[in-house]
């Protein structure tokens, strides 16, 4: 059925309770309950530093400020950056390092396990952490890989970024996650939004499976869209890009 809250969000279809009991939805990042970890996807730390504009942008406050704020509101053991932690292929300057130590501080300081997956973007990643840096990163029956590549691990869920996905609704766009019911090795995917506000959204609306950059995309029409709203703090599921398309 039809319906909306009072938060001014467009409208959405209720399927009864299709959200994983392990999961939580907030500000572009995923929680996983039952492993009290944190993930959030394609940081692009360093992404201002790429914009033609003459003035700051505040990348490196707003992505500190909200991950502060997530960790505040969760208090997890781990957080997973999930790739592209960095946004630039060819060098990294004092600001974009400077950036990284303060969100990886930020998780030190909640008394919370940093971990960093690499990413397409991140060839100069080891060279700005001095920690380990994973190709993927289990965490109990789920696996979190940046989503690029396919992974070697077995898991009963992926947790992804790469493609940047948002959804377009009554004429606004807004970050989205997409969730996958067994749509990869039989498992299923749930694709993160960029944590960085910066990072340009792909509107998933009409977009096909060949259209993904990630190939644990392989059936696009099975994708639920699913929308946070930070006023409400509500998360709405909305039906497969297959259906949706439909309504619209």
């Amino acid at each position: 059925m039809w319906t909306r809250d009072g938060s001014n969000l467009p409208l959405c279809v209720l399927f009864g309770d299709v959200s994983r009991d392990d999961l939580t939805f907030r500000d572009r990042a995923a929680f996983l309950d039952g492993a009290a970890t944190l993930v959030v996807a394609d940081a692009h730390v360093g992404r201002d530093e790429a914009s033609s504009v003459e003035f700051p942008l505040g990348e490196r406050s707003d992505l500190e400020d909200r991950l502060s704020a997530l960790l505040r509101h969760f208090s997890p053991d781990e957080v997973v950056f999930a790739g592209d932690v960095l946004h630039s292929f060819s060098g990294l300057s004092a600001d974009a390092r400077a950036s990284l130590r303060g969100l990886v501080g930020a998780v030190r300081e909640a008394d919370a396990r940093p971990v960093l997956v690499a990413g397409n973007h991140d060839a100069l990643l080891r060279e700005a952490w001095d920690g380990p840096v994973r190709d993927e990163h289990r965490v109990g029956d789920a696996v979190v890989c940046h989503g690029h590549e396919e992974p070697d691990a077995e898991a009963a869920l992926y947790v992804v970024g790469h493609d940047h996905p948002a959804i377009a609704i009554e004429g606004r766009k807004r970050p989205c996650y997409l969730y996958g019911e067994g749509t990869y090795r039989g498992a299923d995917v749930l694709m993160l939004p960029a944590f960085n506000r910066l990072a340009a959204g792909a509107t998933v609306n009409g977009m096909r499976t060949a259209d993904f950059g990630s190939p644990l995309v392989t059936d696009a029409d099975a994708l639920r869209p699913v929308v946070y709203d930070r006023e409400s703090h509500e998360t709405l599921w909305f039906p497969p890009l297959g259906t949706f398309r439909r309504l619209l």
